[in-house]
């Protein structure tokens, strides 16, 4: 129990006047043993550590009561402020919760010597989030930093929500908003990446194989759902020229990068280079999803996945995304990372038109 403001005077003048007894009753009547028999319980009971924690907690239980009432207030009088400064504060919570997940599976990673791909799913995610993340947080948390800064924050909270924060400091009807907003910045990729592959398909020697990926781009512009089998039938123009991760042309990876949430304005050799690195940890996250099995992820979690891999899952059932996830996974479980491209391709494959009608309606 935190000590009140008078009880706290009245010890310190006991324990003041305990010390100077001891002057006067050692020069006095009174022997050395009668002055300990007075003194040790006194001093064992409100002993300085014990004085100054109670303080300690008498000014944190004031400042939870005072920050109590600031809320409190802040809820009646403005509660839409109360919203981004509840948004705020329980960012910030969840950011270094994160912050500090990913420094136990750092330092796993370290001593075990485990790679991102031998690592559990969940971690393999987390690890791939933050990152992202944290590119993103920087510029927010240096911000915060000075005294008062957290007003500024709140107002670009207010204004540039999306552009700006991370999820953390999303409400969950931003959530629900924003990703509405990115996946139709996503899907608007689609029939650009279905004609680029239409005009590849002229390259192709093998006639075929040439049928198989123009009957396959087709059947998707009309807004049907390809096959696991069909899709994986032309795995073989994904590995190399014209259709493999760094023989694409750089107007077509350009098309492709946005799928990913990756911006197309950098040059060509760079946009290949993000290509097959986001690539392959895409592919690596498969196999570790693969590993536990769709049916350990929560709902949350499911959509999530769903959402990465090209699926705005949001207006979906549980059982809708469990299936569609399940028919990613036998295409991913299926390539080489050599094949990684293809992968990329089966965002536009398996979700343009998922579960039914083609995205740009």
């Amino acid at each position: 129990m935190a000590l009140s403001c008078s009880s706290l005077c009245s010890q310190l003048s006991l324990i003041r006047h305990c010390r100077l007894g001891k002057n006067r009753i050692t020069h006095g009547l009174y022997s050395p043993y009668v002055v300990c028999q007075f003194r040790l319980p006194l001093c064992r009971h409100y002993s300085s550590s014990e004085v100054r924690r109670g303080f300690a907690r008498y000014v944190a239980s004031k400042l939870q009561w005072a920050n109590t009432k600031y809320e409190d207030f802040l809820k009646k009088r403005f509660p839409r402020f109360f919203l981004l400064y509840h948004t705020f504060v329980e960012g910030f919570k969840l950011l270094f919760r994160d912050a500090k997940d990913i420094r136990r599976i750092k330092g796993k990673m370290w001593s075990d010597g485990v790679k991102f791909q031998d690592l559990p799913y969940r971690d393999m995610e987390k690890l791939r989030q933050f990152r992202r993340d944290l590119i993103k947080a920087i510029p927010l948390v240096i911000i915060s930093i000075p005294p008062f800064a957290n007003y500024l924050v709140f107002v670009l909270m207010y204004f540039f929500p999306r552009q700006l924060l991370i999820p953390h400091f999303w409400t969950p009807s931003q959530q629900l908003e924003f990703r509405r907003v990115y996946h139709s910045l996503r899907a608007r990729h689609h029939w650009p990446v279905l004609k680029g592959l239409e005009c590849t398909s002229q390259q192709v020697k093998n006639g075929h194989l040439q049928r198989q990926l123009k009957d396959l781009c087709a059947k998707v512009q009309s807004g049907a759902n390809p096959k696991v089998s069909e899709i994986l039938a032309i795995r073989s123009l994904f590995s190399g020229p014209p259709l493999g991760i760094r023989r694409m042309s750089v107007d077509h990876m350009r098309h492709i990068s946005p799928l990913l949430f990756l911006t197309p304005r950098l040059p060509g050799f760079l946009i290949g280079q993000r290509l097959s690195s986001h690539g392959l940890e895409l592919l690596q996250l498969d196999r570790g999803l693969s590993r536990l099995g769709v049916h350990q992820l929560n709902d949350s979690e499911l959509r999530q996945a769903c959402y990465l891999r090209g699926l705005n899952a949001d207006v979906l059932g549980v059982n809708q995304c469990r299936e569609w996830l399940s028919q990613w996974l036998q295409v991913s479980s299926s390539l080489k990372d050599s094949e990684v491209s293809l992968l990329l391709h089966s965002i536009v494959f398996l979700s343009a038109n998922y579960p039914s009608g083609p995205s740009h309606h």
